[in-house]
Protein backbone atom coordinates (compact mmCIF):
# COMPACT_ATOMS: atom_id res chain seq x y z
CA UNK A 1 0.00 0.00 0.00
CA UNK A 2 1.36 3.54 -1.11
CA UNK A 3 -0.25 5.42 2.54
CA UNK A 4 -2.61 7.38 0.10
CA UNK A 5 -4.81 8.60 3.35
CA UNK A 6 -1.51 9.03 5.61
CA UNK A 7 -2.06 11.51 8.24
CA UNK A 8 -6.32 11.95 7.83
CA UNK A 9 -9.29 10.85 9.76
CA UNK A 10 -12.20 9.75 7.57
CA UNK A 11 -15.37 9.52 8.73
CA UNK A 12 -17.72 6.06 7.66
CA UNK A 13 -21.05 5.26 7.46
CA UNK A 14 -22.99 2.03 7.12
CA UNK A 15 -19.19 0.67 8.01
CA UNK A 16 -20.22 -2.66 9.44
CA UNK A 17 -20.29 -4.91 6.16
CA UNK A 18 -20.10 -4.55 2.68
CA UNK A 19 -18.89 -1.74 0.93
CA UNK A 20 -18.44 -0.22 4.15
CA UNK A 21 -16.89 -2.41 5.84
CA UNK A 22 -14.09 -2.80 2.59
CA UNK A 23 -13.52 0.87 2.29
CA UNK A 24 -12.82 0.99 6.24
CA UNK A 25 -10.22 -1.96 5.58
CA UNK A 26 -8.84 -0.06 2.47
CA UNK A 27 -8.23 3.59 4.00
CA UNK A 28 -6.80 1.65 7.26
CA UNK A 29 -4.41 0.02 5.03
CA UNK A 30 -3.31 3.31 3.31
CA UNK A 31 -2.66 5.10 6.85
CA UNK A 32 -5.96 6.59 7.78
CA UNK A 33 -7.50 7.05 11.63
CA UNK A 34 -11.02 5.42 11.43
CA UNK A 35 -14.49 6.28 12.88
CA UNK A 36 -16.80 3.83 12.12
CA UNK A 37 -20.47 4.11 12.79
CA UNK A 38 -23.18 1.82 12.08
CA UNK A 39 -26.70 1.35 13.64
CA UNK A 40 -25.78 -2.43 14.56
CA UNK A 41 -23.87 -2.31 16.76
CA UNK A 42 -22.71 -5.87 17.22
CA UNK A 43 -22.03 -6.14 13.73
CA UNK A 44 -19.65 -2.70 14.53
CA UNK A 45 -18.19 -4.49 16.82
CA UNK A 46 -16.93 -7.31 14.96
CA UNK A 47 -16.05 -5.35 11.90
CA UNK A 48 -13.70 -3.32 14.10
CA UNK A 49 -12.04 -6.67 15.12
CA UNK A 50 -11.56 -7.34 11.96
CA UNK A 51 -9.68 -4.41 10.48
CA UNK A 52 -8.06 -4.31 14.27
CA UNK A 53 -6.41 -7.83 13.32
CA UNK A 54 -5.40 -7.02 9.95
CA UNK A 55 -3.41 -3.74 11.22
CA UNK A 56 -2.57 -3.98 14.60
CA UNK A 57 -2.13 -0.25 16.14
CA UNK A 58 -4.97 1.31 13.70
CA UNK A 59 -6.42 4.19 15.27
CA UNK A 60 -10.31 3.13 14.91
CA UNK A 61 -13.21 5.04 17.01
CA UNK A 62 -16.49 3.25 16.46
CA UNK A 63 -20.10 5.21 17.61
CA UNK A 64 -23.38 2.71 16.96
CA UNK A 65 -26.19 4.84 15.75
CA UNK A 66 -28.45 5.38 12.92
CA UNK A 67 -28.22 8.13 10.62
CA UNK A 68 -31.57 9.68 10.82
CA UNK A 69 -30.48 10.81 14.26
CA UNK A 70 -29.06 14.38 13.31
CA UNK A 71 -27.84 14.32 17.28
CA UNK A 72 -25.81 11.32 16.36
CA UNK A 73 -24.61 12.96 13.29
CA UNK A 74 -22.88 15.85 15.26
CA UNK A 75 -21.28 13.37 18.23
CA UNK A 76 -19.32 11.37 15.02
CA UNK A 77 -18.37 14.81 14.40
CA UNK A 78 -16.81 15.59 17.95
CA UNK A 79 -15.30 12.09 18.21
CA UNK A 80 -13.82 12.25 15.36
CA UNK A 81 -12.01 15.67 15.98
CA UNK A 82 -11.75 14.77 19.54
CA UNK A 83 -10.16 11.37 19.78
CA UNK A 84 -8.71 11.27 16.42
CA UNK A 85 -7.87 15.23 15.79
CA UNK A 86 -9.74 16.14 12.99
CA UNK A 87 -11.74 15.39 9.95
CA UNK A 88 -10.63 14.87 6.56
CA UNK A 89 -12.64 12.55 4.92
CA UNK A 90 -16.76 11.82 4.90
CA UNK A 91 -18.01 8.59 3.08
CA UNK A 92 -21.45 8.41 3.54
CA UNK A 93 -22.73 4.83 3.11
CA UNK A 94 -25.48 3.64 5.21
CA UNK A 95 -28.38 2.61 3.39
CA UNK A 96 -31.65 0.61 3.41
CA UNK A 97 -33.89 -0.85 1.03
CA UNK A 98 -37.47 -1.55 0.44
CA UNK A 99 -38.10 -4.12 -2.21
CA UNK A 100 -41.66 -3.86 -3.86
CA UNK A 101 -43.68 -2.41 -6.62
CA UNK A 102 -45.05 1.07 -6.95
CA UNK A 103 -48.45 0.16 -6.84
CA UNK A 104 -47.92 -1.74 -4.07
CA UNK A 105 -45.85 0.88 -2.12
CA UNK A 106 -45.90 1.13 1.48
CA UNK A 107 -45.48 4.89 1.75
CA UNK A 108 -44.30 4.38 5.67
CA UNK A 109 -41.53 2.49 4.16
CA UNK A 110 -40.52 5.31 1.15
CA UNK A 111 -40.25 8.15 4.35
CA UNK A 112 -37.83 5.42 5.83
CA UNK A 113 -35.35 4.78 2.49
CA UNK A 114 -35.44 8.52 2.21
CA UNK A 115 -35.08 9.07 5.12
CA UNK A 116 -31.88 6.97 6.04
CA UNK A 117 -30.14 7.62 2.45
CA UNK A 118 -31.01 11.10 1.51
CA UNK A 119 -31.78 12.62 5.29
CA UNK A 120 -28.91 10.32 7.04
CA UNK A 121 -25.95 12.01 4.51
CA UNK A 122 -27.29 15.45 4.65
CA UNK A 123 -27.71 14.66 8.49
CA UNK A 124 -23.56 13.27 8.32
CA UNK A 125 -23.02 16.29 6.29
CA UNK A 126 -24.38 18.90 7.53
CA UNK A 127 -22.73 18.20 10.89
CA UNK A 128 -19.00 17.54 9.34
CA UNK A 129 -18.60 20.58 7.36
CA UNK A 130 -16.96 22.34 9.90
CA UNK A 131 -14.70 20.36 10.56
CA UNK A 132 -13.93 19.11 6.79
CA UNK A 133 -13.55 23.15 6.02
CA UNK A 134 -11.01 23.27 8.54
CA UNK A 135 -9.19 20.36 6.77
CA UNK A 136 -8.12 22.53 3.81
CA UNK A 137 -8.46 19.69 0.86
CA UNK A 138 -11.47 17.26 2.20
CA UNK A 139 -13.10 15.25 0.85
CA UNK A 140 -16.96 14.06 0.63
CA UNK A 141 -17.48 10.49 -1.50
CA UNK A 142 -21.22 9.49 -1.60
CA UNK A 143 -22.28 6.04 -2.29
CA UNK A 144 -24.88 5.94 -4.99
CA UNK A 145 -26.25 3.39 -7.26
CA UNK A 146 -25.81 2.78 -10.73
CA UNK A 147 -29.84 2.12 -10.44
CA UNK A 148 -29.66 5.99 -10.03
CA UNK A 149 -29.77 6.32 -13.73
CA UNK A 150 -31.28 3.60 -14.97
CA UNK A 151 -34.93 1.90 -13.69
CA UNK A 152 -35.59 -1.31 -13.00
CA UNK A 153 -38.49 -3.21 -11.22
CA UNK A 154 -39.31 -3.33 -7.00
CA UNK A 155 -36.45 -0.95 -6.33
CA UNK A 156 -38.36 2.33 -6.55
CA UNK A 157 -37.55 4.16 -3.36
CA UNK A 158 -34.40 2.80 -2.81
CA UNK A 159 -33.71 3.84 -6.48
CA UNK A 160 -34.96 7.28 -6.42
CA UNK A 161 -32.90 7.76 -3.40
CA UNK A 162 -30.05 7.19 -4.50
CA UNK A 163 -31.12 9.13 -7.65
CA UNK A 164 -31.83 12.35 -5.30
CA UNK A 165 -27.95 11.22 -3.45
CA UNK A 166 -26.61 12.35 -7.08
CA UNK A 167 -28.12 15.90 -7.17
CA UNK A 168 -27.32 16.34 -2.90
CA UNK A 169 -23.29 15.17 -3.98
CA UNK A 170 -23.50 18.09 -7.15
CA UNK A 171 -24.65 20.90 -4.32
CA UNK A 172 -22.07 19.74 -1.86
CA UNK A 173 -19.44 20.51 -4.43
CA UNK A 174 -20.70 24.03 -5.24
CA UNK A 175 -20.74 25.00 -1.89
CA UNK A 176 -17.32 23.39 -0.58
CA UNK A 177 -15.12 24.59 -4.11
CA UNK A 178 -14.75 27.80 -1.46
CA UNK A 179 -13.32 26.10 1.12
CA UNK A 180 -11.31 23.29 -0.60
CA UNK A 181 -13.82 20.39 0.09
CA UNK A 182 -14.29 17.79 -3.18
CA UNK A 183 -17.97 16.39 -3.15
CA UNK A 184 -18.12 13.29 -5.58
CA UNK A 185 -20.69 10.23 -6.22
CA UNK A 186 -19.27 6.31 -6.67
CA UNK A 187 -22.49 4.26 -8.08
CA UNK A 188 -21.81 1.25 -7.74
CA UNK A 189 -23.65 -1.76 -10.04
CA UNK A 190 -24.69 -5.37 -7.97
CA UNK A 191 -21.88 -6.03 -5.56
CA UNK A 192 -21.89 -9.36 -3.42
CA UNK A 193 -22.81 -7.76 -0.13
CA UNK A 194 -24.95 -9.59 3.14
CA UNK A 195 -27.88 -8.02 1.30
CA UNK A 196 -27.60 -9.49 -2.17
CA UNK A 197 -26.16 -12.68 -0.85
CA UNK A 198 -29.68 -13.19 1.58
CA UNK A 199 -31.55 -12.22 -1.70
CA UNK A 200 -30.06 -14.80 -3.59
CA UNK A 201 -30.97 -17.30 -0.79
CA UNK A 202 -34.47 -16.30 -0.31
CA UNK A 203 -34.50 -16.82 -4.14
CA UNK A 204 -32.84 -20.28 -3.80
CA UNK A 205 -29.34 -19.41 -4.50
CA UNK A 206 -26.46 -19.91 -2.77
CA UNK A 207 -23.33 -17.20 -3.03
CA UNK A 208 -21.28 -19.42 -4.72
CA UNK A 209 -24.58 -19.77 -7.52
CA UNK A 210 -24.29 -15.81 -7.51
CA UNK A 211 -20.29 -16.02 -7.76
CA UNK A 212 -21.48 -18.76 -10.96
CA UNK A 213 -24.01 -16.80 -12.91
CA UNK A 214 -23.16 -14.58 -15.98
CA UNK A 215 -25.29 -11.25 -15.05
CA UNK A 216 -26.74 -10.22 -17.78
CA UNK A 217 -26.79 -6.26 -16.83
CA UNK A 218 -23.29 -5.92 -17.21
CA UNK A 219 -20.56 -6.32 -19.52
CA UNK A 220 -17.88 -7.81 -17.07
CA UNK A 221 -20.98 -10.37 -17.00
CA UNK A 222 -20.52 -11.09 -12.93
CA UNK A 223 -21.09 -9.40 -9.71
CA UNK A 224 -18.31 -6.62 -7.90
CA UNK A 225 -16.73 -7.13 -4.43
CA UNK A 226 -16.94 -5.01 -2.24
CA UNK A 227 -13.20 -4.22 -2.42
CA UNK A 228 -13.62 -3.54 -6.26
CA UNK A 229 -16.11 -0.51 -5.06
CA UNK A 230 -13.77 0.39 -1.78
CA UNK A 231 -10.82 1.27 -4.44
CA UNK A 232 -12.52 3.92 -6.13
CA UNK A 233 -14.01 5.32 -3.15
CA UNK A 234 -10.26 5.23 -1.85
CA UNK A 235 -8.95 7.40 -5.05
CA UNK A 236 -11.73 9.75 -4.91
CA UNK A 237 -11.10 10.57 -0.56
CA UNK A 238 -7.45 10.82 -1.88
CA UNK A 239 -5.59 13.58 -3.05
CA UNK A 240 -4.92 11.73 -6.38
CA UNK A 241 -8.03 13.43 -7.25
CA UNK A 242 -7.93 16.56 -6.12
CA UNK A 243 -9.02 18.05 -9.19
CA UNK A 244 -12.37 16.29 -9.20
CA UNK A 245 -15.41 17.60 -7.71
CA UNK A 246 -19.09 17.18 -8.23
CA UNK A 247 -18.90 14.05 -10.42
CA UNK A 248 -20.39 10.34 -10.75
CA UNK A 249 -18.34 7.34 -10.87
CA UNK A 250 -20.03 4.57 -12.68
CA UNK A 251 -18.34 1.22 -11.18
CA UNK A 252 -20.66 -1.01 -12.73
CA UNK A 253 -18.74 -3.39 -14.84
CA UNK A 254 -20.19 -1.40 -17.86
CA UNK A 255 -23.62 -0.87 -18.37
CA UNK A 256 -24.51 -2.79 -21.69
Amino acid sequence: MTGRLAGKVALVTGAAQGIGLATAALFCAEGAKLLLVDRDAAALQAAEALVRDAHPGAQIETLAADVTDANAAARATATAVEALGGLHVLVSNAAMRDVEPIEQADLGAWERVLGTNVVGTVNFCRAALPALKRAQGASIVVVSSCYAIRGRTGFAAYDASKAALLAVTRSLAAEGAAHGIRANAVCPGGTLTPFTVGRGRQRGRSEDDLRGERKADTLLGRWAEPAEIAYPILWLASDEASYVTGSVLMVDGGAP
